[in-house]
């Protein structure tokens, strides 16, 4: 069943949800609501799965000749 509220299409369900992760989830949130701590959760994992896996650069990365990463972080400060 789909519901149309503040111009968002959302979907309204009952799951299950094991209690000691609801717990464990709520200690680590802000959220006052299992509504709330299921969206942070929900952007979380999305933000999470979108971001480029750095082991997929391996190789891919070419420096110019003579780059000297220790040189940069010596001049920073």
């Amino acid at each position: 069943m789909h519901i149309k509220l503040k111009g968002c299409k959302v979907m309204r369900t009952n799951i299950v949800i094991d209690d000691e992760l609801l717990k464990e989830a709520f200690s680590l949130s802000d959220a006052k609501t299992k509504k709330e701590l299921i969206h942070e959760a929900l952007r979380l994992l999305i933000k999470v799965k979108k971001r480029k896996d750095l082991t997929e650069l391996a190789g891919a990365i070419t420096f110019h000749e003579g780059y000297d990463h220790k040189r940069l972080r010596r001049t920073r400060g």
